[in-house]
């Protein structure tokens, strides 16, 4: 039996311990957004360090401006050095009358089609994700008495409210965070039996504008047609953001944007991906994006501009026959690789100011932004890493893309220069923000096995 077989079986006779530790972990009601919960973080920090401590880590719990930083360093080793990044906060459990079973309580619920589900607040964000990655390098001690690579880890209780603390923490502790790669541990397979490697992902920026016209509300009667009318204004400029092709509609939006690199073009054509079922699944049937693009390019590849909410006038019950003075509108952009998140800001103001006709102003309210990204596709560490997850889940890894944006990813490489490897294993189903959250045992289980090849995989790549 070579170490990696007798790491594997480690991880199967030590499933059940495994899980403990989960339901423990899950148990701790690490809610971030709410201050009554406090002490919870702190205390799902502590745990998570002194699992850390009993890998031979050196494990430290950092004070921040919100909740603790969890930070762990391994023994230097030859190969590469990692950064596993995860976090132990979760999202609040409201409403909490969906919920079938106590939500800090886990639980196994057995399936009609042989699967388990691990129910419970964080089993799959990502508390069980993370714990994949832990339960890997446990099971690596166990048998060998070591690691197989240098292995930092990083874990936050902020990620569900943002990260406010994370760009100081990194800026206070960036040179003992720095390492060859970044592994993240909270995204989706492909499919049920696919496993997947996210190699891009979007950017985005968010803004919200209001559009002033007069002193006040008008009665319509008295000044309808001569006085302008903020919410006619508004749908002007929202009606020209989006051309008829599908195409964002400001001048400049496009510049710096690349076409889709053949190699994962021709990827994803193998995909086993139905655009038609994916827009069927909403009560949808025709693409809105760009025309000639696939569904796919349109949701992972393609820059975006989306209206996220629109206000203006009366909207209440009956009718209040009124010329608004004021609209205001939520909006957001996706962005790709090669475009600017300050730039598009700029450009979409001056698209804006440009469409004002006399006696209108408008003022921008600015929220937060962040760069695309995409993982170099001729690494070594992705092949190692693609090829180790075909040897686990017998087919090839796809090579994925995210619509989301994941701003952290942009910290570490904008401050540390570090490129991420985003191998998950939820499913598009774990229900995770909301009630009855899951993660499947066959997830938990070969995410473990996965992980625990991926390392000796990156064993084998020698300074």
């Amino acid at each position: 039996m070579t170490t990696l077989d007798a790491v594997l079986q480690q991880t199967d006779t030590g499933l059940q311990a495994s899980l403990d530790r989960l339901f423990d972990f899950i148990a701790i009601p690490s809610v971030s957004t709410e201050g009554r919960y406090a002490a919870d973080c702190r205390q799902a920090a502590e745990w998570l360090a002194g699992q850390l401590a009993e890998l031979g880590l050196e494990s430290a719990v950092h004070n921040t401006a919100g909740h603790p930083m969890v930070v762990g360093h391994g023994a230097a080793v030859p190969g590469p050095h990692v950064l596993f990044y995860g976090h132990y906060d979760v999202q609040p459990v409201d409403p909490l009358a969906l919920w079938s079973h106590p939500p800090f309580e886990a639980k196994l619920a057995p399936q009609p089609d042989g699967e388990t589900h691990i129910l419970g607040r964080g089993a799959s964000d990502d508390k069980g994700q993370l714990l994949t990655f832990i339960e890997a390098c446990r099971a690596w001690k166990s048998v060998t008495g070591t690691l197989p690579i240098r292995i930092s880890m990083l874990f936050e209780g902020e990620e569900e409210a943002g990260s406010p603390s994370l760009a100081p923490f990194l800026a206070a502790h960036g040179d003992e965070l720095r390492a060859d790669v970044m592994l993240v541990c909270d995204t989706d397979m492909w499919d049920h039996d696919t496993p997947a490697i996210t190699t891009m992902w979007r950017g985005f920026v968010s803004e919200e504008f209001e559009i002033i016209c007069g002193d006040r509300d008008l009665h319509s009667g008295m000044f309808g047609s001569a006085a302008r009318n903020a919410a006619q204004v508004m749908g002007t400029i929202i009606g020209r953001l989006r051309l008829d092709d599908g195409s964002v509609g400001i001048p400049g939006f496009y510049d710096g944007v690349e076409e889709l690199p053949e190699v994962i073009r021709e990827q994803w054509a193998t995909l086993p991906f139905d655009g038609a079922k994916f827009l069927n699944d909403v009560g949808l049937t025709t693409p809105a994006g760009e025309d000639g693009r696939s569904v796919l390019e349109q949701v992972w590849a393609r820059p975006t501009c989306e209206i996220n909410g629109v206000w203006s006038g009366y909207t209440g019950d009956g009718f209040k026959t009124v010329i608004p003075a004021r609209a205001s509108a939520k909006l957001s952009f996706r962005l790709v690789a090669g475009q600017d998140p300050d730039r598009i800001r700029e450009l979409f103001r001056s698209f804006v100011e440009a469409l004002l006709p006399p006696d209108c102003r408008v003022v921008f309210k600015a929220y937060a932004a962040a760069p695309a990204q995409m993982m170099p596709l001729d690494g070594t560490l992705l092949a190692k890493a693609r090829a180790a997850l075909a040897d686990e889940w017998g087919r090839p890894a796809a090579l994925a893309g995210t619509g989301g944006s994941i701003p952290i990813l942009g910290a570490f490489k904008e401050r540390l220069g570090m490129d991420s490897l985003l191998v998950g294993f939820a499913r598009f189903d774990n229900r995770i923000h909301s009630p009855n959250e899951k993660y499947d045992l066959s997830s938990f289980h070969k995410g473990i096995r996965s992980w625990v090849r991926i390392l000796a995989a990156f064993s084998e790549i020698q300074p």
